[in-house]
């Protein structure tokens, strides 16, 4: 990054500087892309800058770093997008002095226009160099004649009701979800937080949505898992779409409290949801620019639904990755996955491994550890362990006091090297914390990492999608050595009464319980869409060679087909530009 003469504590960073220099800005490289001026172009940017994009130019969830594959991708775009009117928004957060990923800049919140489309944006100005952007984000906030509802224009009570001696809300809802009478033009497949908030997105857009759902009630996925589970952050960045949770609820969600919130939200928003339903298979009709996806009912009937796009909302976890481990076939207990684990009160008295230091493993060792049972927890690879506090640090951002649409809007705004930039300075502060917690277990032999850059649990779950655990209580029962440490390496086979190890003891157990993750999602859709489509989608999840996520919330290489994952604030933020690409095709707005 280039410097200037000026000290940056000498550099007019007011709140009314601030603003001034960002509409300047704006002003200038809306007039450099209007005149596809490539020079002004590269001038207005920083050599150390990051574009990021949903939706507003590239129709695509894309990022792009240096000058000149921004000002390519910008030239490339402008014809169709015909980008106008950038102004700093005047209802959001006003521009003002921050530092972000160790860099002090001026942010500031826009909003743009096109033809068919209004955008929002985010924009950083290094205090050292304030007339050139370090981060620019571009994002489509809404179609232009497609606007979701809002206070001032809610539907009327006549769409709801026929009056006496017609149909009532219940009447139609109930019609409505029947689809006796027409194709859904969505299936959204699992309703969870994921897929109830892209059916919502959809909804208000008013896109045709149908959620299946293999459990009988919505909110199963978290109702049916252990007793004990609870989120491992804090509430401020997990809220749903449209409807935050009550103010009065804990900083930790409980599952169950998730469970029927989630049931509450399918019945408020108005969403399409067949419980007890999965989905079999499904091909896709070239011909006819849509799925022939086949469903199962609860009464084992089927039904072929000709949706055009399906979205696989079902999680990053998705099928159970079993072990089969040397001499599991001679063990007289009894073995299951994380995945069947619901609570420990029938192994008190007992003797339990657990197989795995991820979160799962951890806190299914503390569940079986409180009900009264004798637990060693086997570490199979090198963990990183943050305590819950220390992870609040990557999440600061949620309490600096924003509404939730900026503070969204402002992590957005991250690309891949940024993030990584940013994870490793709060990595640093999160070790200072935790120092006497790390000193610990290092003491009882655990493998402790802070990812492959020091960049944390966060980058590990971007890539990985686990291989940490957020401490709530397990890391100080393995150091006070009321849970025992085993390292897998030190297991020669297992048998009849549990663990033989190679120095020839032998741990006991009546209970063994893998915590060894999940398959990837591209494995589910082998299962339900075959090989060819699984192939030639590729990865789902993890970093994906242009820094965004391995086919999430954007186009894949299958014609309709979508995926939506990962936690709420994810879930959040990104079912919008993944529903705005689905209703811009339906409505043939895509170039």
């Amino acid at each position: 990054m280039n410097t200037v003469q000026f000290a940056p504590e000498l550099i007019d960073v007011s709140a009314t500087s601030a603003r001034e220099r960002a509409e300047r800005w704006l002003d200038t490289f809306e007039h450099a892309l209007a005149s596809a001026d490539r020079q002004s172009l590269e001038h207005l940017f920083c050599d150390d800058c990051h574009w990021r994009d949903l939706v507003g130019f590239t129709w695509s969830v894309s990022q792009f770093e240096g000058k000149k594959q921004i000002v390519d991708r910008l030239l490339q775009t402008r014809a169709n997008v015909t980008a106008t009117r950038f102004s700093v928004s005047p209802t959001r957060t006003a521009p003002r002095r921050v530092s972000r990923a160790g860099v002090e800049v001026i942010e500031a919140i826009f909003e743009f226009d096109t033809p068919v489309s209004r955008g929002e944006g985010l924009l950083r100005l290094p205090v050292e160099e304030p007339d050139k952007a370090w981060v620019l984000l571009t994002s489509m906030d809404e179609i232009k004649g497609h606007e979701e509802p809002l206070l001032a224009n809610r539907p009327s009570g006549s769409n709801y009701s026929k009056g006496f001696g017609g149909e009532n809300w219940l009447d139609i809802r109930k019609r409505e979800q029947a689809y006796e009478d027409r194709e859904p033009a969505v299936i959204v497949v699992g309703a969870g937080q994921a897929g109830l908030g892209i059916a919502a997105r959809l909804k208000m857009l008013g896109v045709d949505t149908l959620v299946v759902e293999k459990h009988p009630h919505v909110g199963d996925n978290w109702r049916k898992r252990y007793h004990s589970l609870t989120l491992h952050n804090e509430v401020q960045r997990n809220h749903m779409p449209y409807i935050p949770f009550p103010p009065n609820w804990p900083k930790l969600l409980t599952k169950d409290m998730l469970a029927g919130w989630f049931e509450m939200y399918a019945w408020a928003m108005e969403l399409n949801v067949w419980t007890e339903t999965e989905l079999t298979g499904a091909r896709y009709d070239d011909a006819a620019g849509g799925w022939a996806a086949t469903v199962r009912r609860a009464d084992g009937s089927e039904r072929q639904l000709r949706p055009r796009h399906l979205v696989f909302a079902n999680g990053v976890n998705g099928i159970p990755k079993y072990l089969n481990l040397p001499g599991f076939e001679k063990f007289k207990g009894d073995i299951i996955h994380t995945h069947q684990y619901q609570d420990g009160s029938q192994w008190k008295g007992k003797r339990a491994l657990v197989l795995g230091t991820g979160s799962s493993g951890h806190d299914v060792a503390q569940d079986l550890h409180a009900h009264g049972a004798d637990v060693a927890i086997v570490q199979r690879s090198s963990t990183t362990v943050v305590s819950i506090e220390a992870s609040q640090i990557n999440h600061v951002l949620y309490a600096e006091g924003f509404p939730i649409e900026d503070s969204d809007l402002i992590a957005a705004a991250n690309t891949n090297p940024i993030l990584i930039r940013s994870y490793q300075l709060n990595v640093k502060k999160m070790v200072e914390m935790d120092k006497d917690l790390i000193t610990g277990l290092k003491a009882k032999g655990f493998k402790l990492d802070m990812g492959e850059d020091e960049t944390g649990h966060q980058m590990k779950l971007r890539r990985r999608g686990g291989g940490y655990y957020l401490n709530v209580g397990c890391s100080e029962l393995i150091v006070e050595g009321k849970i025992r440490l085993l390292h897998f390496d030190d297991i020669d086979s297992f048998g009849e009464d549990g663990a033989y190890m190679r120095d020839g003891r032998v741990e006991k157990a009546d209970l063994i319980v893998t915590a060894s993750g999940y398959l990837s999602p591209q494995e589910l859709v082998r299962h339900l869409l075959g090989s060819e489509i699984a192939d030639k989608i590729g990865p789902v999840w993890g970093i994906a060679p242009d820094g965004e996520m391995n086919n999430m919330y954007r186009p894949t290489a299958q014609k309709g087909l979508w995926f939506m994952g990962g936690g709420l604030a994810q879930c959040r933020i990104y079912s919008k530009p993944l529903a705005l690409q689905i209703k811009a095709i339906e409505e043939g707005l895509v170039p």
